[in-house]
């Protein structure tokens, strides 16, 4: 059975992280770049809401029977394959459990420009995310509003 408060809680976790990434979006590239703690508060926030997808997804797969990720990337694609996200969307978003990776192992190679390019650029896939799992939740007799 599906753990709905978990759910809601890391979609909570992950609109108010998408928030403080929207907030650079009204710099420019130099001035995001230019200060170092810009790029460090995107990287936290990014991260975050990247484990934040990857949780839910993970939770979703497990308590359903979909199956056991055998990574990050097999989250998405199995949301995809069972229709909990559109298989179209699911292709388009599955680098971020790669993204994922990178921040985590590969931070030394991120630079402020890429992030930059993430922000205002990609933060949407984020809120659509949160609205396929809204609408399965509600499909599934786990409506958000129900206590």
């Amino acid at each position: 059975m599906l753990n709905r408060q978990l759910i809601l809680e890391r979609l909570d976790m992950l609109r108010n992280s998408v928030n403080r990434l929207n907030r650079f979006r009204e710099l420019s590239e130099e001035a995001f770049v230019a200060n170092p703690d810009n790029y460090a508060i995107a990287e936290h926030h990014l991260r975050r809401a990247l484990e934040c997808v990857l949780d839910i997804g993970r939770h979703i797969v497990v308590k359903k029977g979909l199956g056991r990720p055998r990574d990050y990337r097999s989250i998405i694609e199995i949301l995809g394959q069972n229709q909990i996200l559109p298989p179209a969307f699911a292709r388009e978003i599955v680098g971020m459990a790669g993204y994922r990776n990178r921040l985590v192992h590969g931070y030394a190679e991120v630079t402020g420009q890429e992030m930059y390019r993430i922000i205002t650029s990609r933060l949407e896939d984020f809120a659509r995310f949160a609205s396929y799992i809204l609408e399965y939740l509600e499909s599934h007799g786990q409506s958000p509003k129900a206590e």
